[in-house]
């Protein structure tokens, strides 16, 4: 007797473990595998985590698996051993760390069915048909009759799994007669066919076992008719052939070669090397100023892996990236790469998953998700722009694929390489303890290129000359200089929409959302206020909605208002703007940025998407429109976002033969992180940020966690806060530290109050398992709307 122990689809604390189904003899399953088994009165997707053989009699309870959705494993073994990992780490069920791990496609709908309980008795709601769909009931106004057949135990109502994932497919066709019958065949043909006789004669041509798309018959001038016509009569027949998906099938890429590295890259590489070459696992920190060839390093490491028959991993952390890097990757590798990200359709992924699994493609690039990809034999992992915060979900299971990342390395034992300009705090504070490997380029690779001159500008000052203006004169002024000598000028402010809030001059009043306590942000391209938190959408008023007077003002600036005024101040300039609401459409991204490269724009105007590792030689300016955007945010991570982004965004630049410079507009000029930023000066801002976080008691020097608490009342969720707080001050050691319970930075979000408590920690054995108790009892207070939410080492404390 073959059993399965299988994880449903029922993410709960009591179904959070394998349970014990019956193989049928026909069913080949294996470890991996999706199948559909029944749970309760429902049927659900589970994935078979382990088979084993029993020779004792099965229980009298025992249900067997109803089929399998999958007939090859779709998570091999170290994907299963890695969700455990996960779900300790992440204090998520284990059956969302298998769902994240799998393309959104390959996660199961469920449908409901009403069946007859007895053939001879269909309802007449059927029309003859064994089962009928709720929404078809539902469409009939039929609910009530339905529900009254089914206490009768007339019908019966059941969960039925369906998946998602097709496979694209285009139609072949095949000759089916010897060439030796070609005359025979053409005597039996009516006479004035002449189609058919010169189908005849082109199927001739075919070799024996050659398939032609029915595409390519059409060019040929042979409409679908004659085809179906030449297989109604045994010509031919029609093959259903699997076709991939391809995100760069309209891209042309060029081939490349390797370039030769100056003797820090190379250093770098030899260190890389030497563990792959052992097949050892360490964990390598990169630090190398932007444009010192990082990617160059990455490439020639990645090509040492092929060649020993391993695959690699390349982790980028924004979409706009993406594109850029898996340009540079597609053409040193070729069809050995495959790209995952959110911005490809789900068929596009899903096909890029499958060339991953089967083998076909040795090399993933992609972002966060990436981490998942079903490559065996890894021999590389690679996690660039490594401080990036978008390597971490911000949703169950809250991961950081940097983490995961260096689990596969060990797993692998194979090198992890982080890389940046600006490593986070923790990343180099674990180099400096030798826990990482340091490896250190300091000069930028093209040795004609020079890191840009940096000036602040003190916007106070501008402020008094020119009062309505987003542009300081200077900065102006070195964009009509940049555009008279036909160079590109890059511009970043890091806050998307037209005004950041719209207010009464009369009374005082803020459109509100009235789902989240904020204001509405003010979007003139679609003519309507939005919430940049739950997405409600309004027109903008006209006249105040409190005091009926017509004194509304626009107030703050968005990328939206900011290309206004550049249009206005630069008429001449052809600029492109690039947010997430230019770039919602598939394939926006790449649109964009193409443009750029291709010189069609002289300005290119954008959020932080534009700050990090895109590579355009005739950038010489580059201008921060407003610095402090994060500066002033109550986070301790503040001052190190802003010196991160400072630094990435200067080191688009002067990447070629000429000088760049970097404008950076700014109400604290004086503010260290500035300072710094300005001399490109990371180990000084290092020691500095190191100072501050000791006094203060924050990451990398304690561990962090953060419990969220969320109720549509906001009392209930402070009532629970605080009793969680009293539960964890009696169960934890007097050397942590908790700070809270207080309000969310925005207390009230899509209807939920938040409340939250984070814990500071350097040794603490009690922790995991008062959290496990916190996440039990949890189940109890989901059925009264209480929500609570585990969040190890945030990035945000806001």
């Amino acid at each position: 007797m073959e059993l399965a122990q299988v994880i449903v689809d029922v993410p709960a604390m009591q179904t959070d473990q394998p349970f014990t189904y019956l193989i049928p003899s026909q069913m080949a399953v294996e470890p991996g595998m999706r199948v559909e088994v029944s749970f309760g009165s429902r049927h659900v997707q589970g994935f078979v985590v382990a088979t084993e053989t029993s020779k004792e009699a099965p229980a009298e309870n025992l249900k067997p698996i109803i089929r399998m959705l999958d007939i090859a494993p779709v998570l091999n073994q170290e994907l299963l051993v890695l969700a455990d990992y996960m779900k300790e780490k992440t204090f998520a069920f284990k059956i969302t760390c298998l769902q994240t791990m799998l393309p959104s496609v390959m996660k199961a709908d469920y449908q409901k069915r009403f069946y007859a309980v007895e053939e001879g008795q269909v309802p007449e709601l059927f029309k003859g048909q064994p089962s009928i769909t709720w929404e078809e009931v539902e469409a009939q106004g039929q609910l009530k009759e339905m529900a009254k057949l089914r206490e009768a135990g007339i019908v019966e109502l059941r969960y039925e799994v369906y998946t998602k994932n097709k496979i694209k497919t285009e139609r072949y066709i095949k000759r089916l007669f010897p060439v030796e019958q070609l005359e025979a065949l053409k005597a039996e043909v009516r006479k004035g066919s002449y189609k058919q006789l010169q189908l005849l004669d082109f199927l001739a041509e075919l070799a024996e076992d050659q398939l032609l798309s029915v595409k390519q018959m059409k060019a040929e001038d042979f409409s679908l008719a004659n085809l179906n016509q030449a297989r109604d009569k045994g010509w031919l027949a029609f093959e259903a052939v699997e076709q991939y998906r391809d995100p760069f099938l309209e891209k042309e890429v060029a081939q490349t070669q390797a370039f030769l590295l100056n003797p820090q890259q190379q250093a770098a590489y030899e260190a890389i090397h030497e563990k792959i070459v052992e097949q050892q696992h360490d964990v390598f920190l990169l630090e190398g100023v932007t444009g010192s060839g990082k990617t160059e390093v990455y490439l020639q490491t990645i090509a040492d892996v092929l060649a020993q028959g391993q695959t690699a991993m390349m982790l980028v952390p924004e979409i706009s990236l993406t594109p850029q890097m898996a340009t540079r990757f597609k053409s040193r590798f070729g069809d050995e790469v495959a790209v995952l990200h959110s911005g490809l359709s789900q068929g596009e992924k899903y096909d890029e998953w499958r060339k991953l699994e089967r083998g076909e493609a040795r090399v993933v690039v992609g972002a966060r998700s990436a981490v998942f990809a079903p490559l065996k034999q890894v021999g590389i992992i690679i996690v660039d722009e490594e401080h990036e915060t978008t390597y971490k979900q911000e949703e169950t299971p809250r991961y950081h694929a940097r983490d995961l990342a260096i689990w596969r390395g060990a797993y692998h034992h194979c090198p992890v390489v982080l890389g940046s300009a600006t490593p986070s705090l923790e990343s180099r504070a674990r180099a400096q303890k030798s826990v990482y490997q340091l490896l250190t380029i300091s000069e930028r690779a093209n040795q004609q290129s020079q890191l840009p001159a940096v000036e602040i500008i003190d916007m106070r000052e501008e402020m008094q000359r020119r009062l309505t203006s987003s542009f300081s004169e200077k900065l102006e002024a070195k964009l009509r200089d940049r555009l008279a000598k036909g160079e590109q000028s890059v511009l970043l402010l890091n806050r998307r929409g037209y005004s950041s809030f719209v207010m009464c001059r009369d009374c005082g009043y803020v459109l509100p959302c009235p789902n989240c306590d904020i204001s509405l942000t003010l979007h003139m391209d679609t003519k309507t206020m939005r919430c940049h938190y739950c997405g409600h959408e309004e027109n903008i008023p006209h006249r105040c909605p409190n005091c009926g007077k017509d004194k509304i003002r626009y107030y703050g600036t968005g990328t939206e208002k900011v290309l206004e005024e550049l249009e206005e101040l630069i008429p001449e300039a052809r600029v492109l703007r690039m947010d997430v609401d230019t770039t919602r459409r598939k394939g926006a991204h790449e649109k964009i940025l193409d443009a750029f490269g291709n010189r069609e724009a002289d300005i290119l105007l954008g959020t932080q998407m534009i700050a990090k590792g895109l590579d355009f030689p005739n950038v010489t300016l580059v201008g921060v429109l407003n610095a402090d955007t994060a500066l002033n945010l109550p986070d301790f991570r503040s001052s190190e976002r802003t010196f991160q982004l400072l630094t990435q965004v200067s080191g688009r630049a002067g990447r070629g033969e000429k000088p760049g410079e970097v404008l950076i507009q700014t109400f604290n000029p004086e503010h260290y992180a500035i300072q710094l930023a300005q001399h490109h000066d990371y180990e000084g801002f290092y020691r500095m940020e190191m100072g501050i976080r000791h006094q203060t008691d924050y990451p990398p020097y304690y561990y962090t966690v953060k419990v969220t608490v969320s109720h549509q009342e906001e009392l209930r969720a402070a009532q629970k806060a605080y009793q969680l707080a009293e539960q964890l001050k009696r169960e934890l050691s007097p050397k942590s530290i908790l700070l809270g319970p207080t309000t969310g930075a925005i207390l009230r979000i899509k209807n939920r109050y938040y409340y939250q408590m984070v814990i500071k920690y350097k040794q603490e054995p009690q922790l995991h398992a008062a959290l496990e108790r916190i996440l039990q009892e949890s189940q109890k207070d989901q059925r009264q709307g209480l929500l609570i939410a585990i969040d190890n080492e945030p990035m945000y404390f806001i």
